[in-house]
């Protein structure tokens, strides 16, 4: 299989065909060479859905619909990306916050997502995915995701990719979730090849047409242009 089979593949089934793979994350580059990255939020419960995507410049955060219904902000309400000078970090977490300001002490991703632990959320212990794009120099993209120990989920697995920066039209993905379930299945495996064809406007539209209709919150494309400077697509349910 080649990999534009490959990455429509993976795209068809891991996101389009599945109910719930809960927030995502995809660094790459579309086919008119633009960097993207994109980042989604899905909710099955109240809490989780009372939230929506807003970009305050080149800051994407998640803002309650209903800020009298929170009950705990502290795992719904974060930087989602955030950047540096050549430099673009997206998340899941507030983990996004704590890597932006380790970069700019002079600190690394890796040793920055080392302070942290998976989200405290008994079962389902969801993992924090993370993701850098560095164009300083050549372009390079890192991923990252904390996950519970298979062996003991009150410790925590860590792995770093470093993937290769992705030909034109094609993005490297995690999610949290490899589906639906109680308690909810962590992803496993590698990084996702996923598919990023168009412009970055049709990019938001297939994503959020494959989310899972009833489950689908938010969703944002970064747009990085060659020549430096960036813009954000943002797309909400409420």
């Amino acid at each position: 299989m080649d990999a534009r089979s490959l990455a429509r593949d993976t795209f068809d089934r891991q996101l389009a065909a599945n109910p719930y793979p809960g927030r995502g994350l995809v660094i790459g580059r579309s086919v008119e060479n633009e960097w993207l990255i994109l980042y989604w939020i899905m909710g099955r419960s109240a809490q989780s859905r009372n939230r929506r995507l807003v970009a305050d410049g080149v800051v994407l955060r998640t803002v309650p619909v209903d800020a009298s219904l929170v009950k705990d902000p502290s795992l719904i309400i974060y930087e989602a990306m955030l950047e540096l000078p050549g430099i673009h970090l997206v998340s899941n977490g507030d983990q996004t916050r704590t890597a932006h300001d380790a970069l700019k002490a002079g600190g690394t991703f890796e040793a920055a997502l080392a302070t942290r632990e998976r989200e405290p959320d008994a079962p389902n212990f969801t993992p924090r995915i993370s993701g850098l794009l560095d164009l300083t120099r050549e372009p390079a993209v890192l991923l990252s995701i904390l996950k519970a120990s298979r062996i003991d989920p009150q410790q925590t697995d860590r792995y770093t990719y470093r993937p290769s920066p992705p030909a034109p039209g094609f993005g490297h993905g995690l999610t949290t979730y490899s589906g639906d379930g109680n308690p909810l299945p962590s992803f496993g495996g590698d990084p996702m090849l996923l598919p990023l064809t168009g412009s970055a406007e049709a990019v938001l539209e297939t994503y959020w047409g494959a989310l899972d209709v009833q489950n689908r919150i938010s969703l944002a494309v970064k747009v990085i242009a060659s020549g430096g400077g960036s813009r954000l697509l943002v797309r909400n349910r409420f």
